[in-house]
């Protein structure tokens, strides 16, 4: 299988710096935040190489993953759609199911869902432009 390793790696940080993003306070941090239940201090207790460096390896191999399933050179429309599409019908509505079960509010699944469906429709945008 031909991999674009230079997409693949841009395709993961983007990933990542959107995540940055996303989960800011400004944007749905603290929302997200609240409806995880963690307080100032315990954000502050993790380890920060390990979540953000875990993070970033996770990205990079859903990158990975993902420009196997497209394949070699998606076109821009096809890889964005299904970028979407996996986001959406995969990863969201799969959380969505865990969500259910475990009780979590509503705005939560639509922050986490929200976020997977931007980052695969990047991650499919940029391993074509990229590809």
């Amino acid at each position: 299988m031909e991999l674009n390793w230079i997409a693949i790696v841009a395709a993961g940080v983007a990933a990542f710096l959107l995540g940055g993003l996303w989960y800011a306070p400004p944007l749905f941090g603290r929302a997200w935040q609240a409806d995880c239940g963690l307080s100032d201090e315990q954000l502050k207790q993790g380890n920060m190489a390990r979540i953000f460096g875990g993070a970033l390896i996770l990205s990079v191999l859903a990158a990975a993953m993902f420009s196997m399933f497209l394949g070699p050179r998606p076109e821009l429309g096809f890889a964005a759609g299904a970028g979407f599409s996996a986001g959406l019908f995969w990863v969201a509505a799969s959380l969505g199911i865990f969500y259910l079960f475990e009780r979590r509010p509503l705005r939560l699944w639509l922050i986490n869902g929200g976020y997977a469906t931007v980052m695969f429709t990047l991650i499919g945008a940029v391993l074509s432009l990229l590809g």
